[in-house]
């Protein structure tokens, strides 16, 4: 029996005439679909004119696991199932992940039709550099664990993007002002491709102060990486033996200590071969 496939499909962020032909298409000819919220899609294909032939399912978060066996049973009979979320691309900090790692386990075919995403879209518009960046879903609530993520973030290079909730933001800006430094770069994204779109860029110190009074909408954060820190080779010689120690390759362990703070890595590796002759 020929195996269905799974499709994967980025819906538009707020503006519908970012919709591409091939979403419109592989909605009006799935066998499944499986949305975040049935309502959304129905709206959705509604403004593409689109009516989908097969059943539609709900796929939220509360439903994920329960929803993964009948899928898979749908995909093993040959189906198209194609998963949609409110906004952006499945899976990515939306449903979906287990279901294309059950796919994958179950070796069923897995593609992409690829569309708007928040995290792209914001660190593009954000005016900070975006040739590495890392993602961080949605800024943890509880203050003990923000505390730590925020320390974590202190000493990373990349730029940064995160989800967080409006009522939330100000309190983590400040948060982030203070774990980071009131000068620390940052921009708030709020409401992409939508009519009210605003994106506010500054000082985390001004941005916090921007945003105390209570913002609207969906926010996307991006972060400024940190400045590499003021060490010199000597002072990383120690570190890279214990890494040493512990198990890695010196060159290895010598390039990786050297990118992360910005030094040359031929002149720590000879710092540490030095080092051992020295001992």
């Amino acid at each position: 029996m020929t195996q269905g496939r799974l499709i994967l499909a980025a819906t538009p962020l707020g503006d519908v005439r970012d919709a591409s032909p091939r979403l419109a298409e592989a909605l009006a000819e799935a066998d499944v679909v499986a949305a975040e919220d049935t309502r959304r899609l129905r709206s959705l294909a509604a403004a593409l004119e689109v009516v989908p032939r097969g059943r539609v399912v709900s796929f939220y978060e509360d439903v994920e696991t329960a929803r993964l066996p009948k899928l898979l049973e749908s995909l093993r009979a040959g189906e198209s199932v194609v998963l949609v979320t409110d906004a952006g691309m499945p899976s990515v900090s939306d449903p979906g992940f287990r279901l294309v790692a059950a796919c994958v386990e179950a070796e069923i075919p897995v593609t992409c039709l690829p569309g708007p995403s928040a995290v792209t879209t914001a660190l593009a518009l954000s005016g900070l550099p975006c040739d590495r960046f890392c993602f961080e879903g949605f800024a943890p609530r509880k203050p003990g664990e923000r505390a730590k993520w925020l320390a974590a973030l202190r000493d990373e290079p990349r730029t940064a993007v995160f989800f967080e909730s409006p009522h939330r933001l100000g309190s983590l800006l400040a948060d982030a002002a203070a774990a980071l430094g009131g000068d620390r770069r940052a921009a708030v994204c709020r409401e992409l491709t939508k009519t009210y779109e605003e994106v506010k860029r500054g000082s985390l110190a001004s941005l916090a102060e921007w945003a105390a009074d209570g913002v609207r909408g969906e926010i996307t954060v991006v972060l400024e990486g940190a400045a590499p820190r003021a060490v010199s080779v000597p002072d990383l010689v120690a570190e890279v033996a214990a890494r040493v120690a512990a198990g890695e390759r010196l060159k290895s362990a010598a390039a990786e200590v050297a990118e992360a703070t910005g030094v040359s890595k031929k002149e720590l590796y000879d710092a540490v071969l030095a080092a051992r002759k020295a001992n």
